[in-house]
């Protein structure tokens, strides 16, 4: 191998992820709903990195077109994101297994029927974990990767810190391992790094880009707020969730809604996202009543965040925010945040003292 100075440049960060998904960067953004559409995760996999589409938001058919969108937009890998309590989540997972989409992240659910439909036209898997034990379980089913999610991230954290929760899975496992929550800066890479992992996903810096959709209300926000502005709560959407703290947050994390109230909104966002009513109950009653508390509270969350990204109404909605958005200060393209980020890590490698 050659002498590091003798290297192309762009080949100095390959890692066990870069050479498995087959990208020339070890940065990932993850499928944030509403913001990882189909230019953000073009313009990811453009830069080099590997872009995730969140489905969440989408039905069948618009999974599929967001799809053939972003082949459009790219010729590089990328994949689609499905958390599999959701209702429709299945569906879309379905709709990604035909379209031969190169990578398929899931999470919240049991994903071994994913894992052997994709492996069987050579796509790839990655699944998001945030404890040892679902990490191993993971492994066992033969995944490609993990997603390991520390308490710092936006949204469903650990309740480990990354600091700890990545040495603590890598000691587990040989399988690439993609850092997020608190990376969004080279420094933080070289310390994901130094943890064991072999990329990060970075949702908060990668929502503060030029190509991303956030309002720019809620950009200007993201900019003003320390690391110390956030909120974390299981009452927002049923499970612990991290989110910008605004009055409008406050109120929506003070207790928990009703059954009745929060299946009241969950029908509401269904009717926007045209999904069947009778699939979101029926998706919890064939389980038990408690997992469609769940999924009523998921889906009376979904309508405060789409309000916070799109329309930038903060009287009502609600932002999905890292404790890394006090790092955050501008609004770059992705191709110059991810040019910087590799010039940060290379000054960030030099400085650091010689053991």
């Amino acid at each position: 191998m050659a002498h590091p100075s003798t290297a192309h440049r762009h080949n100095d960060m390959q890692t066990r992820f870069t050479r498995a998904f087959g990208v020339t960067r070890p940065l990932l953004c993850p499928g944030m709903s509403y913001i990882a559409t189909p230019e953000l995760v073009a313009a990811t996999s453009n830069a080099g990195g590997l872009g995730i589409l969140a489905t969440g938001p989408l039905n069948p058919a618009q999974a599929r077109q967001a799809i053939h969108r972003i082949r459009e937009l790219t010729d590089k890998p990328f994949g689609i994101g499905c958390t599999l309590m959701m209702p429709g989540a299945r569906e879309n997972a379905e709709v990604a297994l035909q379209e031969q989409v190169p990578v398929i992240n899931f999470s919240l659910g049991k994903g071994d029927w994913i894992v052997k439909r994709a492996h069987a036209y050579g796509g790839k898997v990655i699944a998001t974990v945030v404890t040892e034990k679902h990490a191993l379980s993971a492994a066992n089913i033969g995944v490609d990767a993990l997603l390991v999610t520390g308490h710092e991230a936006a949204a469903h954290g650990g309740e480990v810190t990354s600091l700890v929760l990545i040495p603590a899975i890598r000691r587990l496992t040989d399988l690439p391992i993609i850092a997020a929550g608190g990376f969004g800066t080279g420094q933080g890479l070289v310390a994901a790094f130094a943890l064991g992992a072999d990329a990060v996903a970075m949702g908060s810096r990668l929502a503060m880009t030029r190509e991303s959709p956030v309002h720019q209300h809620t950009k200007d926000l993201i900019r003003q707020r320390t690391v110390a502005d956030t909120l974390y709560s299981r009452n927002f959407d049923g499970l612990w969730c991290r989110v910008m703290d605004t009055p409008a947050a406050r109120r929506a994390t003070r207790k928990p809604l009703g059954l009745l109230q929060a299946a009241w909104r969950a029908a509401g966002a269904a009717r926007r996202m045209q999904l069947p009513l009778l699939q979101v109950v029926a998706g919890g009653l064939l389980r038990e009543p408690q997992q469609l508390r769940q999924l009523a509270q998921f889906g009376a969350a979904t309508e405060s965040i789409r309000l916070a990204i799109e329309e930038g109404d903060h009287q009502r909605g609600v932002q999905l925010i890292g404790q890394v958005q006090g790092l955050i200060d501008d609004v770059p393209s992705v191709a110059d945040l991810f040019q910087r980020l590799e010039e940060e890590a290379r000054l960030c490698s030099a400085s650091l003292p010689t053991f």
